[in-house]
């Protein structure tokens, strides 16, 4: 099983997960969130397999989300516009993102990844 690591190279929790990958020999794809950000289409797909919330995928932490004022947004807006704002940007998205086309983890909780991944 190979995975598809959506993470941005300067974030420390995405440094924390991919070690954490790295010492399980867990084989993974990294993509930069920043540079090559998911679609909409994959967002939405990412999002309807991870049973999550779609308000998890914001980096709430982020200097972009303050910038643009999405705190309110993001509990007034439709699913539609959310994924549509999330998909203009790779900073607005809580990085990292981990899939392996059926399950889906959003963040790093080593706890979670043992669940998820091992």
């Amino acid at each position: 099983m190979s995975l598809s690591f959506y993470s941005y190279p300067k974030c420390g929790t995405c440094r924390k997960a991919k070690k954490w990958l790295e010492d399980e020999n867990i084989a993974f794809n990294e993509i930069h969130i920043v540079e090559t950000p998911p679609t909409k289409d994959e967002l939405k797909n990412l999002h309807e397999k991870s049973g999550l919330p779609l308000k998890k995928f914001f980096n709430t932490s982020g200097k972009k989300y303050r910038e643009l004022g999405l705190k309110d947004k993001v509990n007034s807006a439709s699913d539609e516009e959310l994924l549509e704002i999330l998909s203009t940007d790779g900073m607005l998205i809580k990085r990292p993102i981990t899939t392996d086309g059926s399950k889906v983890t959003v963040g790093f909780k080593e706890e979670t990844f043992e669940e998820t991944w091992k």
